[in-house]
């Protein structure tokens, strides 16, 4: 398919990371786009704000005549959306061109050098710092972020075609439609089970998605994961390794031992472990596509980070506001190790809302023993997206297991005075669901008691 013979493109599921992203892609095409979601939320306004429209009602009647025509339309939707979807089924039915997001990144991309990052957890953060390297580093590129960069104020870097950075979803087995030229994997713990089955199929999904770099290039993998690639890690004997880790003024200093030299006393400013390691893929692919190390040094140090992910709400000396997006036990035992290791004699509360009631289910004991560690947890209703109840499966179900003294469940509705209430000196708020969306009040909140 051509996309240059592509007119108007409807998105059904817009407000998504990954389809705004592609939304802001075909405007800044200049592309005729409109789409629906659910919901109206900051990413729905700032699309609006470039002329987008967008409406929250799913009926054919809200969709402009422009967008009925199936000589010039391509419709473009997410997996979450739910098979009922009126939309959705008009344009299937009456011989629309209807492609998933993932097809449409395959096809965007399949002309461009293209870096892909995968995994379980830590690709959006990889993938914003390898987009941001290589925007530093003057390369021609195009990035699709699964998060706001900090740097850029935007899902989407755009400064060249030649390139494509994208963020290689498993979810769905999206990251099939990719053929990528570099591709690195974080890691590949059990998640989406409602799609896989079992952690065996899930592995199983990331092989086919290795083979599916184009001959000539070139798979790095974490130390430990059973593959073969490129390997990285921190204090290791990986490929690439961290060594000599500093912290200092809240910054990590350390070096870097490539396959051919020593680079030594760079310098990173988000915290965690994870993030370092993060870091260091992102470092990887970006030397072994060909950028200086200066250009990379400094692009390092410059980095701000993505929106949701440990980002800094409130930071004074007598309290902590930190939001985070995780929504996977490992992702909260990272969280909980950088908090840790940045305010290691602190009280620190948690604020856990469970994303998905298929995911509580499957890592059930895993998430009490990863919540367990922090001195106090509120737990929020699991926020259910695209799923239905399961029976049984509730926060009051995984606040019995938690093992740490300081544990209650919490409306949103009283979570502001329970805030107010506590008395810890570092605060976190961690999820994917809604959560995101009472940073705002408890920031307030937080800030008149201080």
């Amino acid at each position: 398919m051509n996309l240059d013979n592509v007119h108007n493109i409807y998105f059904i599921g817009i407000g998504g990371i990954g389809m705004s992203a592609l939304a802001r892609y075909f405007v800044a095409n200049n592309k005729q786009v409109a789409g629906y979601d659910k919901t109206q939320t900051p990413i729905t306004d700032s699309l609006v704000d470039l002329g987008v429209p967008v409406h929250f009602e799913d009926a054919i009647k809200h969709i402009n005549s422009t967008f009925l025509n199936t000589e010039n339309t391509l419709v473009v939707y997410t997996p979450a959306v739910p098979k009922g979807h009126l939309e959705l089924n008009y344009f299937k039915d009456n011989g629309f061109k209807v492609l998933k997001r993932s097809e449409i990144l395959g096809l965007i991309t399949e002309n461009t050098v293209c870096l892909a990052v995968a995994g379980t957890h830590g690709k959006t953060t990889t993938t914003s710092i390898l987009g941001h390297l290589m925007h530093e580093c003057e390369v021609p590129l195009t990035a699709f972020l699964g998060g706001i960069s900090e740097n850029y104020n935007s899902n989407l870097i755009l400064k060249g075609t030649e390139v494509s950075v994208v963020e290689a979803d498993e979810f769905d087995r999206s990251f099939l439609t990719l053929s990528p030229d570099l591709a690195g994997i974080t890691s590949m713990d059990a998640d989406h089970l409602d799609i896989y089955g079992d952690a065996l199929e899930l592995k199983k999904t990331f092989e086919d998605f290795s083979k599916r770099i184009k001959p000539n290039g070139k798979l790095f993998i974490k130390n430990g994961l059973p593959l073969k690639g490129i390997t990285y890690g921190i204090e290791d004997d990986s490929d690439y390794t961290i060594q000599n880790i500093k912290i200092e003024n809240g910054s990590y200093v350390f070096d870097v031992k490539t396959p051919n030299a020593l680079l030594e006393n760079l310098e990173f400013n988000l915290p965690g472990r994870h993030n370092l390691s993060n870091a260091l893929l992102a470092l990887a692919m970006a030397l072994e596509y060909g950028c200086s190390i200066e250009s990379l040094r400094q692009g390092l140090a410059s980095y701000k980070g993505v929106k949701r992910r440990f980002t800094y709400q409130i930071k004074t000396d007598d309290l902590v506001y930190i939001d985070d997006y995780a929504h996977h036990p490992e992702e909260i035992n990272a969280v909980y190790q950088a908090v840790r290791e940045m305010y290691p004699n602190k009280k620190v509360l948690a604020i856990f809302q469970p994303h998905l009631f298929s995911r509580t289910k499957d890592f059930i004991h895993d998430f009490a023993k990863s919540l367990s560690q922090f001195d106090e947890v509120m737990l929020l209703d699991i926020y259910p997206a695209r799923e239905l109840p399961i029976e049984g499966v509730t926060s009051h179900w995984l606040l019995g297991l938690l093992t740490c003294n300081n544990k209650k469940l919490v409306s949103k509705d009283d979570m502001l005075f329970e805030v107010k209430k506590s008395k810890a000196n570092i605060i976190i708020t961690i999820g994917a669901g809604d959560i995101g969306e009472q940073v705002k009040p408890i920031k307030k909140v937080l800030c008149r008691e201080n």
